[in-house]
């Protein structure tokens, strides 16, 4: 794992917090740090939360906000009221608030109430051991990784984005045209368009952007090798999928779930499912620590190549 950068955090926290915090901010399993208004100051360290007796001032949210928007909170209207902010670093910082409300979409948060900040993690070479898996004569079997919260499907997803970018020498995979639809800003972390995060150098990033929209926009525009999103599951994201599939672009995405039965027990999936757009899976866990990868599943023999 790369050590975290942690001085952009520093730059965005009150003195206070960065006082009470000081021990903490260099440990490479930090997570999250939650601020809430007028309730204890409390952090994630691995799996383990952390409650401090430092109580969070309405000065402390004032100025990390002022901070993170660099003294412009309208500037990023578009970013807070997706609920986040991505700060330098490809760290994200979650907010929440008072929505208001036009034409049925949120506008903007206002009296922000609740700030957490997510710790953004690089595992450098995660992906190595199941790209056999993924890899087959060269190219890229289309994918998907099932992973409940918090087990590291971004991070495996990131690395595999890279190697596959960058290529894998191992498996004879020379470097692919990669295309991320990084809706959520959670796999390159962009801040002001340049990926925070290490992607691979031929991998394009349209930051912030529906998948669904995303994936047709790569297909005309930038003639992708390999598109790569987060956490799919809405019927338009389904449509897009198969039409990238007879298109002849790979794919590689994640769901939250707890195995493959999930895909099968969703009727969102069902469509893929019976195009054979799958021929991997990869599921997750937490049992041995984040990335855990429990089992390695065949679409097409229907079997586990390989499990823990």
């Amino acid at each position: 794992m790369r050590k975290i950068d942690t001085k952009e955090i520093i730059n965005i926290l009150p003195q206070g917090i960065n006082n009470v915090l000081k021990s903490v901010l260099d440990n490479d399993k930090l997570q999250e740090i939650r601020m809430r208004m007028d309730k204890p100051l409390i952090i994630e360290i691995g799996n383990d939360e952390f409650i401090y007796d430092y109580v969070v001032k309405k000065e402390d949210m004032k100025i990390v906000i002022q901070r993170i928007s660099n003294y412009s909170i309208y500037a990023f209207e578009e970013e807070i009221k997706k609920g986040y902010i991505t700060i330098r670093g490809g760290h994200r910082i979650g907010i929440c608030g008072r929505c208001i409300i036009e034409k049925n979409e949120v506008k903007t948060i206002k009296n922000i109430g609740s700030i957490n900040i997510r710790i953004c993690h690089e595992v450098s070479g995660c992906s190595n051991k199941i790209m056999k898996f993924i890899v087959s004569k060269g190219e890229i079997l289309n994918s998907i990784i099932i992973s409940p919260p918090k087990c590291g499907k971004t991070t495996l997803i990131r690395d595999i984005t890279k190697n596959v970018s960058n290529g894998f020498n191992n498996l004879s995979l020379s470097g692919k045209k990669v295309c991320v639809i990084d809706e959520r800003s959670e796999i390159a972390g962009c801040y002001n368009g340049v990926p925070q995060l290490d992607v691979g150098v031929r991998t394009d990033i349209l930051d912030s952007c529906p998948k669904s929209d995303g994936i047709i926009m790569a297909i005309r525009s930038m003639s992708p090798d390999l598109v790569v999103c987060d956490e799919i599951g809405t019927y338009k994201e389904m449509d897009s999928i198969v039409t990238a599939l007879n298109s002849g672009i790979s794919l590689i995405v994640t769901i939250h779930g707890y195995g493959v039965e999930d895909l099968y027990k969703r009727p969102v999936f069902k469509e893929i499912i019976d195009n054979n757009v799958f021929k991997r899976c990869i599921v997750l866990s937490t049992q041995n620590g984040a990335g855990t990868i429990e089992y390695v599943y065949d679409f097409n023999s229907k079997t586990m190549m390989w499990r823990r």
